[in-house]
């Protein structure tokens, strides 16, 4: 893919992101164009439809926290390292919940992309999670599993609650 052309295709799903996270999925591809400054033509070559879209919004989503966990584990401390992703996944997965959730409830597929782009996510968080119980910043009795649950209910608090500190509270629970 051209410069130019991988240019416009994050340009769109930057704008995609952020158009279905404030507006909600009813934002045509038209319109998506329109907001990213390309034509429709361009959205529409990238994203055929507008569930190619979402998946593609999901799937950088994955791939923008797969980066910031492949960071996380060249830290120093370990602990830090873990708690500091721990903390990031629940400021940014609220509104990518809600997208992954329409994009499964609407019937859609997700793509190959998606797949390996999650699968690269759980890697990096079990390798950090793994440190971090090595080190003895986390309660060694927990999985990944246990973890990603705690998380999902610290997303599910802060949505819900006027404590902007509630999901720091929630993870204190993975401590030994």
């Amino acid at each position: 893919m051209r410069a130019d052309a991988r240019r416009n295709r994050q340009r769109i799903l930057d704008v995609a992101g952020e158009a279905f996270t404030v507006d909600g999925t009813g934002v045509s591809l038209d319109e998506i164009a329109r907001r990213a400054g390309v034509g429709a033509g361009t959205v529409h070559r990238h994203f055929p439809t507008k569930e190619a879209l979402l998946d593609a919004v999901v799937a950088d989503h994955l791939k923008r926290l797969h980066d910031t966990a492949a960071e996380a584990l060249t830290a120093q401390e370990p602990g830090a390292a873990l708690f500091g992703f721990l903390r990031h996944m629940i400021e940014t997965a609220g509104p990518k919940q809600e997208l992954t959730q329409v994009l499964t409830e609407s019937g859609a597929t997700t793509s190959e992309e998606t797949a390996q782009a999650a699968a690269g996510l759980r890697a990096a968080f079990d390798a950090l999670l793994c440190r971090a119980q090595q080190a003895g910043a986390v309660r060694g009795d927990l999985d990944a599993v246990a973890v990603q649950a705690v998380v999902a209910g610290a997303v599910a608090a802060v949505r819900h609650s006027a404590r902007p500190d509630v999901g720091a509270v929630i993870l204190e629970c993975l401590r030994p």
